[in-house]
């Protein structure tokens, strides 16, 4: 029994970077609820015409250039030290690296604040550029974003039902622009921007929210030197089209039933007949209960049953999701990570959920 709980203890805390970064991209679900549910519930939203919120971000630039006001820029001496990490339950010892984390305030007026951990590169970390992973050999931020994911708060409900692309473009400026008053040495390092999934939106919205106030303030605030994007989740016809397309080269649905997804679905234009929820629907049903993002691979079903994953690169354990959840709601390791007593989850208490849902994928 101690052996098994030592797994899932080592198991959770070896998942916790990439979870984390999950809950910025990938407004995630948890394996073992089903992530083909999470799924099929934003291509419902997108087939029932409901405008989705990731279109607040489309407007003319020259607007967006004249609506520029200041970014909230708040006291962060004395911080960095104050974030620094002295250890983690579960943590193997000998850790060669520097790890910090907290909130960074990003709204004082609503009271919402975003929770980021950060670990500095064990080599080279003074002269290492600066990554921001949105879902080795960097100095590496996880941000848990919007406000509502994760440990990150507002203690205005309002936010929590108001949130889209360009409020968390915004909000994660806003972060970046304090903590690097934070941690001043990494000022003028070269900084990427990376990330999955959902982050098809994220990353390229707030690179170009960088760009524009460098050139609005006419100075380099944030050092943009490039972005990365994997499985990334750009345009939702040819997300969706590419979907259905997978179900059915995959003999996961007949050549009757892909027929009439693209007939009812209109995946191209975005327009979908009354009669396509309900072939999406019956879909699903065809499906069964499988990981849709890797059909081959096995789904948490007793969790309790597992005695967590072998660590091999080619193994990922189906219930880490849930190893991680129990993990980070333990109250030494919120203590540890300076977190606000709270019940964590990866998508808490967003309505943004309800029309982008959960969209991720896991790294493989």
């Amino acid at each position: 029994m101690q052996n098994s709980n030592y797994k899932m203890i080592k198991t959770a805390h070896l998942s916790l970077l990439h979870a984390l970064s999950l809950c910025l991209l990938a407004l995630c679900g948890f394996t073992y609820a089903g992530q083909s549910d999470n799924l099929y519930k934003l291509l419902k939203s997108r087939s029932s015409q409901n405008p989705p919120v990731s279109d607040s971000w489309a407007q003319p630039a020259a607007d967006t250039r004249q609506d520029h006001s200041p970014v909230y820029i708040g006291p962060q001496d004395g911080l960095m030290q104050a974030d620094k990490i002295d250890s983690l339950p579960g943590q193997p010892d000998g850790v060669d690296f520097d790890q910090y984390a907290g909130y960074v305030t990003v709204d004082p007026k609503a009271g919402r604040a975003l929770f980021y951990y950060f670990v500095e590169s064990p080599q080279n970390s003074s002269t290492n550029p600066l990554v921001l992973w949105l879902n080795g050999v960097a100095n590496v931020i996880f941000l848990e974003s919007p406000a509502g994911v994760g440990f990150s708060y507002s203690n205005t409900s309002s936010d929590y039902e108001h949130t889209g692309d360009k409020s968390t473009a915004s909000d994660a400026y806003v972060f970046l622009v304090n903590w690097l008053g934070r941690f001043p040495q990494y000022k003028t390092r070269d900084f990427y921007i990376t990330g999955e999934s959902y982050a098809g939106h994220y990353v390229p919205q707030l690179a170009y929210t960088i760009q524009l106030n460098n050139e609005v303030t006419n100075q380099t605030v944030i050092n943009l030197k490039g972005i990365a994007i994997g499985n990334a989740w750009i345009d939702d016809a040819t997300n969706e089209k590419g979907q259905i397309d997978y179900w059915w080269t995959h003999a996961l649905i007949s050549d009757e039933t892909h027929d009439e997804l693209i007939a009812e679905c209109h995946f191209v234009n975005d327009t979908s007949s009354a009669k396509c929820s309900s072939v999406i629907n019956d879909s699903w049903a065809k499906l069964g209960n499988i990981d849709d993002y890797n059909i081959y691979a096995p789904i948490c079903l007793h969790p309790e049953l597992k005695n967590g994953s072998t660590g091999s690169v080619d193994d990922i354990d189906p219930c880490s999701d849930l190893y991680l959840e129990t993990y980070l709601n333990t109250a030494a390791v919120q203590t540890a990570f300076h977190a606000k007593p709270t019940t964590w989850g990866e998508c808490r208490l967003l309505q943004y959920m309800k029309i982008i849902q959960c969209k991720r994928s896991d790294l493989t």
